[in-house]
């Protein structure tokens, strides 16, 4: 296990061995918490307004979601035979 040394403002680094087998980039968010007296960084992935669904978007995912649940949804390569995408 690597040991690191806080710095002067509070900031610790974390070991490159970790950050790349865990696949981290700059700038990163982390929630940080303290289980069982142990400091837990937890990846945190924040979400731009332009990603959410809009109230339509999300009556249409719904209503989707219902009919696939009644078994009225169509397979993918019969979807694609239906649209010309079979090409």
């Amino acid at each position: 296990m690597p040991t690191v040394k806080a710095g002067k403002s509070r900031q610790v680094v974390i070991p490159k061995e970790i950050w790349d087998e865990m696949a981290f980039s700059p700038g990163e968010y982390f929630d940080v918490k303290v289980v069982k007296g142990n400091l837990v960084l937890v990846p945190k992935k924040l979400v731009d307004r332009d990603e959410l669904l809009s109230p339509e978007d999300e009556v249409s995912l719904a209503k989707g979601l219902a009919e696939l649940n009644q078994g009225k949804g169509i397979k993918w390569e019969e979807f694609k035979k239906k649209h010309g995408l079979d090409r």
